[in-house]
């Protein structure tokens, strides 16, 4: 995964094998970068992206909330979190209050990334390379094969409020909203 590091340090687009689906990936804070990625997907600009982490060095959040990640992550989840300091605004879309993290089952690359699935917006998601569509491969400045993979996309979760208890599943995907109820309500 060096590679993805040094692709994105110098403001390249990638497409590399997560532990759910492929994906693109990019600095979260380099604005040509974000907008190339957004283009090879054909993404509208105002569609929030997730920043990806490798390891458990993520922004801070409250108590109840970190204690939940700790159970969560690394694994198949997107998460939704409040974003008080306004990091990573290029991958927030219109709404900066709000960040996405996924920390996945990955080596690390050294730096977090900005990252969407490899794929058309709103078409299949890509299983295998040959799945990612051509013109992303073609686009994209490093393209890396890790061969087949599970190929259901990280599951969705808002915990914008899980501080007051509040939480949603807003897309289920890897890991099901069962198994997220368990760690929410502290059973694992």
């Amino acid at each position: 995964m060096r590679e993805l590091g040094e692709c994105v340090a110098g403001g390249g687009v990638a497409v590399f094998p997560a532990d759910t689906v492929y994906g693109l990936a990019c600095d979260p804070e380099n604005p040509e970068a974000v907008r190339r990625l957004y283009q090879l997907k054909g993404r509208p600009p105002d569609k929030p992206a997730a920043v990806m982490f490798f390891d458990m060095n993520w922004p801070a959040v409250g108590p109840r909330t970190q204690a939940l990640m700790e159970r969560l992550l690394p694994g198949g989840v997107t998460l939704l979190l409040p974003n008080p300091a306004g990091l990573y605004p290029l991958a927030c879309g219109p709404d900066p209050s709000t960040l996405g993290l996924r920390v996945p089952f990955l080596a690390p690359v050294g730096r977090p990334v900005m990252q969407s699935s490899a794929n058309v917006s709103g078409g299949p998601d890509a299983r295998r390379l040959v799945d990612v569509p051509e013109a992303i491969r073609e686009g994209a400045d490093l393209v890396i094969d890790g061969g087949e993979l599970p190929g259901t996309p990280s599951t969705v979760i808002d915990l914008r409020e899980y501080e007051a208890g509040r939480w949603s599943v807003v897309r289920e995907g890897a890991v099901s909203v069962d198994v997220i109820r368990a760690f929410a309500n502290g059973e694992h």
